[in-house]
């Protein structure tokens, strides 16, 4: 093993026993066996070494998430990931709190590629017609969301002790992200193109930009300028993110 797998293992292992997740670089240093300018050497300073251990450790959650193939019914792949991402936490809290601690300046870069890849299964859900909202402010909901219900799960177990809490606030995220028949009835009868209506036989104004914006983006029409292209995306925005009129 190479000095700086042992480094990182070390600080890991570390990291998991530790009862507040914090770890001292002379700690990591003793137990690894090396002097602090070897690890400064490999992972610049202690921040960089914390967002190596959380790459370190996140990368197995991640792993499952890059071999498997997109579902037929990206709203199935949203909620599976919703559950795994919680589990993840509640297994792994202290890495968890360290991951999303506003004192790493810099975003761990599993962090990011967990939310490219929940972008990517909400264009194919706004593909299909199934999403209210425009992917990109979609993302930013479902994963503040799923953050903020793990990162309390995980920091004051005694006051947040309710098992559904993480699933109550899943489902009510998604009845704000997705078009309703999507809730109840994922998969589209034979024959019908999938999109759900608004109980008028007329899909929702939001959700019909939505798609509209994501087909553009995947194969852009020839009859427009990329200029023309990016005003008609912009607006198509607009209109997915405008919040519904209240009766």
């Amino acid at each position: 093993m190479s000095t700086k797998a042992r480094i990182l293992e070390v600080a890991a292992a570390l990291v998991a026993r530790s009862p507040d997740g914090d770890v001292s670089t002379r700690a990591v240093c003793e137990a690894a066996g090396v002097g602090a300018p070897a690890l400064y050497r490999h992972f610049g300073d202690k921040e960089g070494l914390l967002s190596a251990v959380v790459d370190h450790g996140f990368d197995q959650y991640l792993a499952t998430k890059r071999e498997r193939g997109p579902g037929t019914d990206p709203v199935r792949d949203l909620r599976d990931g919703w559950d795994t991402h919680t589990d993840f936490a509640l297994r792994n809290p202290n890495l968890y709190r360290l991951m999303n601690s506003p004192a790493m300046r810099t975003p761990p870069a599993a962090a990011l590629e967990s939310h490219r890849i929940l972008t990517e299964d909400l264009r194919r859900a706004a593909e299909q017609g199934k999403l209210r909202l425009a992917p990109e402010l979609a993302a930013q909901m479902i994963m503040s969301a799923n953050v903020g219900v793990c990162l309390m799960l995980v920091s004051r177990p005694a006051t947040f002790d309710d098992r559904t809490l993480s699933r109550r606030v899943r489902d009510a995220v998604h009845t704000a992200v997705f078009v309703p028949e999507v809730m109840t009835d994922p998969a589209p009868a034979p024959g019908s193109s999938g999109t759900a209506t608004d109980g008028t036989g007329e899909a929702p104004v939001p959700a019909t930009a939505t798609r509209l914006g994501a087909l553009l983006r995947q194969t852009p029409s020839p009859a427009f300028t990329p200029g023309e292209s990016a005003l008609l995306g912009e607006w198509l925005d607009r209109l997915s993110n405008t919040a519904p009129e209240q009766p």
